[in-house]
């Protein structure tokens, strides 16, 4: 005799259903965006489908946990669809999400172990995902409640529709995105040379370039634009051009080099060039005026390579133009493939011309020290190598250090003048139609990592049109696009624009509080597959929050606090990684004691006390931090931090084989987890006590602590935690100790 499903079964074949639908949009994303925090979600997604054909009890609050996560299901994929950073979300999402994610691992745990569970223990359990997914409901905005079957499927079946038409956009615009190319790379400047200059004796670096610009004037009519920034050696380039000897071969007497930066307007840049060419004003000039009209909305025009004046007059099919900026002008046809802008010198060229012109007598550790202040920008090159000269390396370094960029100014000859240099491009309309690309620049200019679009989007900039500032800079070749698609600027540049365009507090402190979240998520979630995109966010901006910390780490300012609580994520960070010391403590000693706040000081000692080994020269005396943490501790109530504390303790204590001292805090640490309820913290420590016990041959002892640790894991959710206890319960033997999760 047949059974008729009950109602709780019936519910939790729907809510499968929807969850498999679900996990199949989820899965397209996955494979759309490389996601790792979102294939974390997916497995627990895909198991769980699997344990609701077997659940035997509780029915109905697993069928109210599972169909509630649903709707927060819903929502991400909701979130991922209208994104419009390739699937990069905020690091405040990515937070929300990893919380999330431990949710549904405390789910699958409480579905899948039933039995051999205390009720208490269980109903805790059940409480606290309830309480968790309402801070969900919350922060993803849910609020329409879908109750029909027929309504949820429907639902369900539309956004599935959503993440493929979304996806279809997407490869869509894959194809058309190597338009962005021409900006790639990109650099700005020109330098004025009379007609027919002499052929440059120093000269390094550019023989890929020649050789393609060569190729190029094999073609039956070349037009050939070299674009750079201010100071990489266009007209240097193209007097080499010009003297090569194919093209003077070829072209014999009818090579002209006509600079026309010194002209104001297009009547003066139509008559500067006419009057190289030869022509009169009574001639008729129909054809010559065509092609002069195509270059007078060129503001810096530095070479013209022809084949014959009378040639030229009739059709200048023959001509290569040197141009500040990375733009091309649009109303010429160019001669294909087009010239990518200029980048800096090779360190190897970058060597050979320092030597030519400083000779060679000086301590290679030092020049390379010297070239680092240009990133091998061939005019600031010249420039500093003339100065070493007469002067050595040494005393030059110590002259940047106070005199900057001015080193490189002397003279009002922007051929030798690097900031009269920057300063043509920061006056072009690119620049001045725009003021917001000044704040930009001024930005980057203390960014040495650079901006990705994404971070120039998700942080709130008070810029409306951030990305038409970006372009702006592009196309003036202020800032350029590294291979990793970062917006940056070069040093030389970014010393000047320090100097003269200090960055302000309204575009600091945005980017300080992506920056906070950022190492927040990090923090917060260590070990965790959504933490994981935070540790490469991190890295490609570990130079730019350490620049941004060190501007916003001093008395007075309004995010000093969190800054410091920042440099102690930055530095457990950069530990953890290898990275070594961050050199920030030293800023943050002295202030300690005027802030008055026993909290922050006593998260500042446990990081300096978890990087004894590596910050010694800031921890001659670490008995006197544990005093003066112990005393603190006495002035505030948070057991996580305090707990935090007793446990680095320990930890440290164990790295100097003083066992019962190790135990000693640990006990400490876990009498005020388990007050506070904090099973994390728990499962650390016994984690902990296992190792010791290891440490000292007692197996059995560290075999039980060992399973209440991974116990404890497994109720928080936190995969990484059940993982390491997991490591701990198998080991026989004490192994390198690791302890990721309370870093």
């Amino acid at each position: 005799m047949s059974h008729q499903p009950t109602i709780p079964k019936i519910r939790l074949n729907h809510i499968s259903t929807c969850l498999t639908i679900t996990g199949s949009s989820l899965q397209l994303l996955v494979d759309t965006f490389k996601t790792s925090g979102l294939e974390a979600i997916l497995n627990t997604i895909e198991s769980l489908v699997k344990l609701a054909e077997t659940i035997k009890q509780n029915k109905n609050s697993c069928n109210e946990l599972m169909e509630q996560a649903h709707r927060v299901l819903i929502a991400i994929t909701g979130l991922y669809v209208k994104s419009d950073t390739g699937g990069e979300m905020a690091p405040s999402v990515l937070n929300h999400l990893a919380n999330f994610t431990q949710t549904l691992h405390k789910i699958h745990t409480f579905v899948e172990a039933q039995q051999g569970r205390s009720k208490g223990e269980m109903g805790a359990l059940l409480r606290g995902c309830k309480a968790e997914l309402q801070q969900a409901f919350d922060f993803f905005q849910i609020t329409n409640i879908i109750t029909g079957v027929k309504e949820m499927q429907e639902h369900v079946q539309a956004r599935h529709q959503e993440v493929l038409n979304i996806i279809e956009t997407l490869s869509i615009s894959d194809s058309a995105s190597s338009i962005s190319q021409v900006y790639s790379n990109s650099y700005a400047s020109s330098i004025s040379i009379s007609m027919l200059p002499a052929e440059p004796k120093i000269f390094h670096g550019r023989d890929n370039e020649i050789a393609d610009i060569l190729k190029l004037f094999k073609e039956n009519s070349p037009r050939i634009a070299i674009l750079g920034a201010g100071g990489m050696g266009k007209t240097s380039l193209s007097k080499a051009v010009l003297h090569h000897s194919d093209i003077a071969t070829k072209y014999h007497a009818n090579r002209f080099f006509i600079a026309c930066d010194g002209s104001t307007n297009k009547v003066e840049l139509a008559n500067i060039i006419g009057a190289h060419l030869g022509l009169k004003p009574a001639e008729s000039r129909k054809e010559t005026e065509e092609f002069l009209s195509l270059l007078t909305d060129i503001p810096s025009l530095a070479l013209m390579v022809c084949t014959s004046p009378s040639l030229l007059v009739m059709s200048l099919k023959k001509y290569q133009i040197t141009m500040r900026g990375a733009e091309r002008p649009s109303q010429v046809k160019w001669t294909r493939p087009f010239l990518l802008p200029l980048q800096p010198l090779a360190q190897e060229a970058a060597q050979k011309m320092f030597f030519d012109i400083a000779d060679d007598g000086h301590l290679l550790e030092e020049v390379n020290e010297v070239l680092g202040l240009t990133d091998n920008m061939p005019l600031v090159i010249n420039l500093l190598a003339h100065l070493v000269d007469t002067e050595g390396c040494s005393i030059i370094l110590s002259r940047w250090k106070t005199e900057k960029t001015s080193l490189l100014s002397e003279g009002s000859d922007k051929r030798l003048n690097f900031e009269l240099s920057i300063s043509l491009s920061l006056s072009s309309s690119r620049i001045t139609s725009m003021p917001h690309a000044q704040d930009l620049l001024s930005l980057l200019s203390i960014l040495p990592d650079g901006l990705s679009d994404v971070e120039l989007k998700q942080t709130n900039f008070p810029i409306k049109d951030i990305l038409g500032c970006k372009a702006a800079l592009l196309r003036t070749a202020l800032a350029y696009t590294d291979n990793h698609k970062r917006l940056k600027v070069l040093m030389p540049i970014r010393e000047y624009i320090q100097n003269l365009l200090p960055a302000t507090d309204s575009m600091i402190r945005p980017l300080f509080k992506h920056f906070e979240e950022l190492l927040e998520l990090y923090r917060g979630h260590a070990g965790q597959a959504l933490a994981m995109s935070s540790i490469s966010r991190i890295t490609s901006n570990f130079s730019n929050i350490r620049n941004i910390l060190q501007n916003t780490l001093h008395l007075g300012h309004p995010d000093l606090v969190a800054s410091i609580y920042c440099a102690c994520h930055l530095h457990r960070f950069s530990r953890v990684s290898e990275g070594g010391d961050i050199s920030l403590f030293h800023l943050i000693s002295p202030m300690l004691v005027q802030i008055c706040d026993p909290r922050l000081e006593v998260s500042v000692i446990t990081e300096i006390l978890n990087s004894w080994k590596s910050v010694r020269s800031h921890t001659n005396d670490p008995w006197a931090l544990e005093t003066r943490g112990k005393e603190c501790c006495n002035h505030f109530d948070d057991p996580e931090v305090k707990c935090r504390f007793l446990l680095v303790l320990a930890v440290y204590y164990l790295g100097r084989a003083e066992i019962p001292m190790s135990i000693k805090h640990a006990q400490s640490a876990l009498a005020l987890a388990k007050s506070s309820g904090n099973n994390k913290h728990q499962s650390d420590v016994f984690r902990h006590l296992a190792f010791v016990k290891s440490t000292i041959y007692d197996y059995t002892a560290g075999q039980v602590y060992a399973k209440e640790a991974h116990r404890l894991a497994r109720i928080t959710g936190d995969l990484y935690r059940e993982a390491q206890g997991l490591r701990a319960e198998a080991s026989k033997k004490s192994p390198r100790y690791v302890w990721f999760a309370s870093q």
